[in-house]
């Protein structure tokens, strides 16, 4: 029969597309071929099980090595954080006064790259000396854990728990190595792993197994070994996430009520505080993003095509520094436009944050001064629960790295109901301070800098450097000959 013209026409087009499907399909074939016989066919040297030197695995893995050395990099800045160290409490002194009585009241700076992670953690005022906690508990090596590649390295030596046991000071000989390819890695198949358990504890408790997870699930579960909320549980410190009720702030919340946990007592106000430490991952979960099967890998992680290898680039840092290879994959708008969108975003979750920092700090400090008229306990046990929430609301959201653009309207609904509470434990301070014969507005003091702020609480910061300067001088010589004989493990 007779083909018409149209048909034959439709018959052209469509082997010529067939063509085309083919075409790409053995592109792609041969693009992966390139990137299997560069992983595997090209090995160098053979690489141990648990090594945590870095640099070890340059021979093998050339490209992924030299983009994550550039974590190392701090020149990338944004309107809200970067890769820079930027004192922050310097630029927000009500944070010093939220954290009265703890360890980041007197030093907290925003994070650098992964390259930083055992330098900064050594440096800053939270660690050493004095060397004990509010409780008067020697500061435990589960401070280290994810710090280096090297704490699952003496995990496997010493067992978990004798790890988390063991004090700060102890491990610092041995935890010498930055975030690096063992802590995602296998060392030997380079599959991505979980090298902490304390995840795996975590979803076992929720009766998930996630040795089953795929491979883009594995992309954002690696992050989620440090990224998240975690507590250090009874007295051997043991690493837990808080996750058996839930993974929402709420959940969270009411895990840590029912074992009455707290952090440490407001050192003003008497609250028992929850510190919060960074739930990236549980908040990023509440985001478009990651409902729609985008991975933290996707973003700070783009791939790189090279020499026809396609691979990971492991310069982790915020997607903004190269939208054309993190943004526009997926959005066609410009850079300017994308950026416009983050923006507002994150100004809105910052407007609100203002909001509930100065409400915070004013509830602790009216709280302070209810104390010296003589509120009684039962006058200020609802307010102070009232203040424990706000706080847990606020840190939960600020400690979280990038949250105001992961899911921001979870942070603003967080927030704003932090500021309810807030305001709801001024309003009962003032009727606590009405009944106690005081009604006139509650001083304020100036804390208009850090400096007065920390001057304010009763931080003696000069005694507090001296400390830590004589505690370093007191270990360095200590850790460095102890290093040395290490095993060879010292990086280079």
């Amino acid at each position: 029969m007779k083909l018409k013209s149209w048909q034959g026409w439709l018959l052209f087009f469509g082997a010529m597309a067939a063509v085309f499907v083919m075409g790409i399909l053995a592109a792609s074939i041969t693009e992966r071929r390139a990137e299997v016989v560069s992983i595997y066919a090209n090995k160098k040297v053979d690489i141990a099980d648990m090594e945590s030197r870095n640099e070890i695995y340059n021979a093998n893995y050339p490209r992924e090595y030299e983009t994550w050395r550039q974590t190392a990099d701090t020149s990338f800045k944004s309107e809200f954080n970067g890769s820079q160290a930027v004192d922050v409490l310097e630029e927000r002194p009500n944070m010093v006064i939220l954290w009265a009585g703890y360890s980041f009241a007197k030093d907290y700076s925003t994070p650098r790259g992964h390259m930083h992670a055992v330098g900064d953690v050594r440096q800053t005022l939270r660690t050493g000396s004095p060397g004990v906690n509010q409780a008067g508990d020697v500061q435990p090596a589960t401070c280290w854990s994810c710090k280096s590649p090297d704490v699952p390295r003496m995990m496997n030596k010493l067992g978990v728990s004798a790890f988390y046991k063991s004090a700060w000071s102890e491990m610092g000989p041995e935890i010498v190595n930055p975030i690096g390819c063992a802590d995602c890695h296998d060392p030997q198949t380079m599959d991505l792993h979980i090298s902490r358990p304390a995840l795996i504890e975590a979803f076992e408790r929720q009766g998930k197994d996630i040795s089953q997870s795929t491979l883009q699930e594995m992309r954002s579960l690696v992050c989620a070994q440090c990224h998240v909320e975690y507590y250090f549980k009874g007295e051997g410190k043991y690493l837990t996430f808080p996750w058996d009720k839930g993974m929402t702030i709420e959940a969270a919340e009411e895990y840590y009520d029912s074992y009455e946990y707290t952090d440490y007592i407001h050192a003003l106000s008497r609250t028992p505080i929850l510190k919060a430490q960074h739930p990236d991952f549980e908040l990023s979960q509440m985001g478009i993003h990651a409902q729609r099967g985008v991975a933290c890998a996707d973003c700070h992680m783009p791939y790189i095509s090279e020499g026809g290898v396609k691979f990971s680039d492991h310069h982790i840092r915020s997607p903004l520094a190269e939208m054309n290879r993190t943004c526009q994959i997926c959005h066609r708008q410009s850079e300017e436009t994308l950026r416009k969108n983050v923006f507002e975003r994150q100004r809105k979750c910052e407007e609100v944050r203002d909001q509930l920092e100065e409400v915070l700090t004013r509830a602790h400090i009216e709280a302070a001064f209810a104390w010296e008229k003589g509120a009684a306990e039962a006058q200020m046990q609802p307010i102070l629960k009232l203040i424990r929430q706000a706080q847990w609301r606020w840190d939960y959201s600020v400690a979280s790295h990038g949250a105001s653009f992961h899911a921001p309207q979870e942070v603003v609904r967080i927030m704003s109901n932090g500021i309810a509470r807030a305001m709801e434990a001024r309003l009962e301070l003032a009727r606590v301070l009405a009944q106690n014969g005081y009604s006139e507005p509650v001083p304020m003091p100036d804390i208009s800098t850090k400096e007065k702020a920390q001057k304010y609480i009763g931080l003696d910061m000069e005694q507090l450097h001296k400390d830590k300067e004589r505690f370093m001088k007191e270990v360095a010589v200590k850790w460095v000959e102890e290093a040395k004989a290490s095993e060879g493990l010292l990086t280079k």
